[in-house]
Order: structure tokens, then sequence, then C-alpha cells
């Protein structure tokens, strides 16, 4: 089938109803197979060996009916979560946190309203089939959704046409991003920017002064990029001004000045309003809850993973002379230095002649065993140990060592924000990509967003996320 781009460059409701509908009907779908299944396993399969039978088998009528309850608990709760928003921005990556958030939730409701009605007594050992059933099949046909979706996106079915507006300095970044972007929401037909960027390889379609008459005759495009700087703000009001009464999708990408003022807190002392732009992050049961989380996760990690560790550890001793373990000084939450523990993948004299420098691609430096240990990630794991200990984070800003970060708060704006937090042993830069020679503007960029936004969930989010870069292999070295 042929893209329609002319219906692309169209206003259209459906292509912001179908997919969402279709998502929401594989969760159904996806709810009531969990049910089923449970009630089989339950009650029909060898389980039955380990947990007998003792009150008879009730009629299948009476979890169908629980089904349809769950069903419904569960689409209200993806919507609250805003899973069922339009295909923009919606991935598998984004759709995994939902998941667990609304089926633990979920199965919660649903099994206190089953007990409150008196007239039929639940199996406990069904409700926990079902809650384990549903996160697996919501996992599976979330993934096989985006799958679908994003082949046909790839290939420019329903793809929505968009102009980039912005400064030279932003404009490259943010093309680069869109075309990093796998599912291909977006098929960018030109820029509107004050200067020309044959870099980009599209059509300049002239300058900010021009935009308002572009838009009033416009016909390439159905949506706006808008990525301005600071001193171009006031042009924000006159482009939506220019919009008004055309069906044009307008995305605004916000710069770091957004970011840094976007929470607030109001307060009022002795009948003076103030407005409070900074306070301490993670202070009480935040930072108590984000602190027993990897304590907790931590420990386990290193437990179940010792025989690996160990494995690793006697390769590194046999593959080339020098000590197992890699340490080195990096600067941590509030400005302090810390020593980083990792496996020591390349040789002991790296930076003897050098001194300190980042890694690139295809390193000399780097030993036989420790190529593989920087493909896999697993160089990274003895900063479990510094996670327990206190230095650092699972999830967080991640650290650098003291002569890069003198160089780089230097140039950097609030490049010293990052260490409000703990740093992390993966964070919310390097699971879009930014690791190795990335830019350190952009870096920041993220763990400014990350450190404002903090959440468990985003924590978790992060986690799954990192798992499938490492799994990928994608951009480590």
């Amino acid at each position: 089938m042929q893209p329609d781009h002319h219906k692309s460059t169209s206003p259209s409701y459906q292509r912001n109803l179908l997919l969402p509908f279709l998502k929401m009907l594989t969760d159904v779908v996806a709810v009531e197979i969990a049910v089923l299944l449970a009630y089989y396993l339950r009650f029909y399969s060898p389980l039955t060996a380990v947990f007998p039978i003792t009150k008879g088998i009730p009629e299948f009528r009476t979890y169908f009916g629980f089904s349809v309850f769950l069903s419904l608990t569960m689409v209200t709760l993806f919507n609250y979560f805003r899973a069922y928003r339009s295909r923009y921005f919606s991935s598998f990556n984004q759709d995994l946190a939902a998941i667990f958030k609304a089926g633990f939730l979920g199965i919660l409701v649903a099994m206190s309203g089953a007990f409150l009605y008196r007239d039929v007594s639940y199996s406990r050992l069904v409700f926990a089939l079902i809650f384990v059933n549903i996160n697996v099949l919501l996992v599976i046909t979330r993934y096989l959704y985006h799958k679908i979706k994003d082949h046909f996106l790839r290939k420019g079915f329903n793809s929505i046409e968009v102009c980039l507006v912005g400064t030279p300095r932003n404009l490259p970044r943010i093309y680069a991003g869109l075309k990093r972007e796998k599912t291909r929401n977006f098929r960018v037909v030109g820029y509107v920017c004050d200067g020309e960027l044959p870099e980009l390889g599209l059509s300049r379609l002239g300058g900010l002064a021009d935009l308002e008459d572009l838009l009033s005759r416009n016909g390439l495009f159905s949506g706006l990029v808008i990525a301005l700087g600071q001193e171009e703000h006031h042009r924000i009001l006159n482009i939506m001004a220019a919009i008004e009464g055309k069906n044009l999708e307008l995305f605004y990408v916000p710069d770091i000045l957004d970011i840094l003022t976007s929470r607030f807190e109001t307060l009022e002392v002795g009948g003076i309003p103030f407005l409070q732009l900074k306070t301490v992050l993670l202070a009480g049961w935040q930072g108590f809850l984000k602190r027993f989380f990897d304590v907790v996760v931590s420990a386990i990690a290193l437990f179940l993973l010792l025989p690996l560790l160990a494995g690793v550890a006697l390769l590194v001793r046999l593959s080339s002379p020098g000590p197992v373990f890699f340490r080195q000084k990096r600067v941590g939450l509030d400005g302090i230095e810390f020593e980083m523990i990792k496996f020591r993948s390349m040789r002991s004299d790296a930076e003897a002649q050098s001194g300190p420098v980042w890694s690139v691609p295809d390193d000399p430096r780097t030993t036989a065993i420790g190529k593989i240990l920087r493909r896999t990630s697993l160089d990274e794991l003895p900063q479990l140990y510094n996670v327990l200990r206190g230095d650092m984070s699972l999830v967080g800003p991640r650290p650098e060592r003291l002569h890069f970060v003198e160089q780089f708060s230097e140039y950097v704006p609030h490049y010293l924000e990052r260490h409000r937090l703990r740093s992390g042993m993966t964070g919310w830069a390097q699971v879009n990509g930014m690791r190795g020679q990335s830019s350190i503007e952009d870096r920041t960029q993220y763990d400014l967003y990350y450190i404002e936004n903090w959440s468990l969930w985003f924590d978790l989010k992060i986690l799954l996320m990192t798992i499938i870069e490492v799994i990928r292999g994608e951009n480590a070295h």
C-alpha cells in the first residue's frame, strides 16, 4: 500500500483515533486471555497437583464477569496514565511504565471489588495468576502493536509532514533527533530560520519574519516543530496567532531556560507571595524512597550476579597484566569526589601519555576482553557496590572527572546543577543515545530534565530502557 500523502497533510481525526482504539482493543483482549488462562491453569492444568482443588470448580461465567470488570478498570487506568494518547511520542519503552503501574493498581482494584461481592468466593491463586498473566501478555501485545505500527510509519503511512522553525543553534540538534527517532512519526519537508543551514540537506522556506506569510499560503506541511532560543521567545505568541483558525499541529521543543523554570512553588510569608524557584531535591520521603530502592535493588543484583562477577573478574585477570578493577575519582553529589569502580577494560597505562581523555569507538587502548565488556556494559557492574555504599544511584547523571567538570562548567550553562543528585549508573541522557562523544550541552539538558522531573516510575522506565539498550548494544564503546 502506498502512503496517501494528501491525507497526511489534511486534517484527519482518524489518525489520532484509530491507533489509540486499536491499542485499547488489544489491551482488552490481553486482559480477557489473562483471566481465561489463569482459570485454566488453576482448575484444569497440572498445577492442580501442586495446589489441590478443595472447594470444587466454579463456573467460568463467574470469572468472566470479573474479567469484564477488570478490563474496564485497566482501560480506565491506562487512560489516566495517558497510554491512549495520540500516536505521537508513543513508544514501547514509554508504555512499559504504564503497563506495570496499571497492572498493579488494576488487580488491586478488581480484587477489592470481587471480595466485596459476597455471592461468589474467588480463588486467591487465580488472582495471582491473573496478575502475572496480565503483565506478560500486555508487554507482548504492546510490543507487537508497536512493531506493526512502526512498520507502517517507516513506510510513510499516516506520517505527518512538519516544518522546523528555530535558530541556527537549535535546528541541527532537533533534526538529528528526529532522524534518530526510528518510528518516523514526522517527515520534515523544510525549515524556517534566520540563516542558511546547508548541512541539514533540507529546503529553507524563509526566515522567521517570513513565517506568517508562509503559513497563509502553506500547502507543504501540516505541523510545525518550534525550537527557538531564549532571545526569540517573543515570537512564539506571534506564531500561535498566525496559525489560529488553521488545522496545523504545533510542537514546541523547550530550551534549557524552559526546563529550569518549569517547576516552582508558591508560598505566602507574612501576606507576601513568594515564588520558590529552587529547593533541595528529593528531600524527605522522596529521598528516602529513591535511596531505599537503590539499596534493595543493588543488594539483590550483587547477590544474584556474584557468579557472573567472579567469572568476569577471572577473564580480566587472565587477559592482560594489571588489576581486575579500574578505580577512578569522579565528581558526584554536591560536587564531592568519590572513587568509582569498574572492571578494567583498557591497558593499565592507557592515559600515561595522553592524560585524561574520553574513550572513542574502536579505542586502541582497549583490551580484547575489554571490547566485549564495553559492548555489553558488563564493565559497569561493579558500580552496584558504589550504589550500595551511597556514592552513586542506579539512575542519575553520569559522573565525570574533576578535570572535565572544571572544563564543562566554564561554557555549559547550569552544568553544575547535575550534582544536585547522586550520580547514576545509567541516566535519561544515556538511554536517549547521549553517550561517548555526544555533545555535552545536549547531555546536560537531558540530565536537567531528569532532575526536575524525577519520580520512581521515571527511574523504572530508564532502567527498563537501559536493559533494552544493553541488549541492542548500541552506542556502547
